[in-house]
């Protein structure tokens, strides 16, 4: 298992080099950028040189003056060091804009993560010990339409519904107009309040395809030999169904919930924009539409070096559920 792990460690290493150099040359081709806004801005102002003058002073400011492979490994040698440069949008640190916003967008999707599992993985167990019946088609329907709905639609829906019609929650925002006075208590129950409708769309989205998973793979297994044999001994069916057959369709589910882990940190550009909360989701949009390098850079090789590590941890989760699987 030590060398496997070292193995792996060492491919995602060389993985995440050739990731990083693939989005750094993205970056450097995007149609839009920060720096030619800003040099457009600044040649209107009175008595101030031209664009061009403007654009090569910046360019030279921020290192786009030189071709893609050595501005590349110029980010690079920074990263390194752990200096990922400001951040040309929000003129600071991208580090310190990036820990300003992320914790928001974990509780929400570590929030989102708990009632997914807990409502997918027990709907999915009764969809296949109901196959066939009102409740498996009633189950099966919800989660084809958590697969199926586009994000915009399903929240814009949730605020026209509850925001605008019936006025419970607010349209937009994660505080609201009085929240300056209110105690600590009332500015988290505030926050709460505003978080509702964002967490409802992430949770009803994404428990479709695990719902569906679960119950293909509970199906599977209530199908095999070793269930018959269980219950024709005699056995009740609730220790068939959740001692025997329930332990042994984790393991496939294991890859589901160790690849959702990079998740957590990688918010809901849609879902965040669309409720504008101030989350990486909604950050990272809009660094992405000025063409903030610096920042979406950081964000995406960070979501890359997620993915890595997350798909180690579905290999290692393995030999855990399964004692069957040893890695060699």
């Amino acid at each position: 298992m030590k060398k496997y792990i070292i193995k792996r460690l060492l491919v995602s290493v060389l993985i995440l080099f050739f990731v990083a150099f693939c989005i750094y040359g993205l970056m450097r081709c995007l149609p839009s950028s920060y720096v030619e806004t800003i040099a457009r801005q600044k040649s209107m102002q009175p008595n101030s040189k031209s664009y061009e003058e403007w654009l090569a002073q910046l360019n030279a400011a921020y290192n786009l003056d030189k071709g893609i492979i050595p501005g590349f490994f110029g980010w690079l040698g920074n990263a390194l060091r752990l200096d990922f440069g400001d951040s040309w949008s929000w003129t600071v640190p991208v580090t310190q804009k990036f820990n300003d916003v992320v914790w928001l967008s974990f509780v929400i999707n570590v929030i989102t993560f708990i009632l997914e599992l807990g409502i997918a993985i027990p709907l999915g167990v009764v969809a296949a010990t109901h196959q066939y019946s009102r409740l498996d088609y009633t189950i099966s329907l919800i989660a084809l339409a958590g697969i199926s709905l586009p994000s915009f639609f399903f929240a814009s829906l949730l605020k026209l519904v509850f925001s605008v019609k019936l006025g419970w929650f607010e349209l937009y925002g994660l505080v609201g107009r009085y929240y300056n006075q209110l105690d600590a208590w009332g500015q988290f129950l505030d926050k709460a309040h505003h978080l509702v409708l964002p967490i409802v769309t992430f949770v009803v989205l994404s428990i479709g395809s695990l719902m569906r998973y679960t119950r293909t793979n509970m199906l599977e297994v209530l199908s095999s030999d070793y269930v018959r044999t269980a219950r024709a001994k005699g056995l009740p069916e609730n220790k068939v169904i959740f001692k025997h057959a329930f332990r042994n369709t984790l393991i496939p589910l294991v890859t589901i919930v160790g690849g959702s882990l990079p998740g957590l940190f990688t918010g809901g550009f849609i879902t965040e924009t669309l409720f504008a909360i101030p989350g990486i989701g909604y950050t990272s949009y809009q660094s992405m539409v000025q063409g903030d390098i610096p920042f979406s850079m950081f964000y995406m090789v960070f979501l890359s070096l997620l993915t890595l590590i997350g798909n180690l941890i579905t290999d290692i989760l393995y030999a855990v559920v399964d004692p069957r699987v040893r890695i060699a």
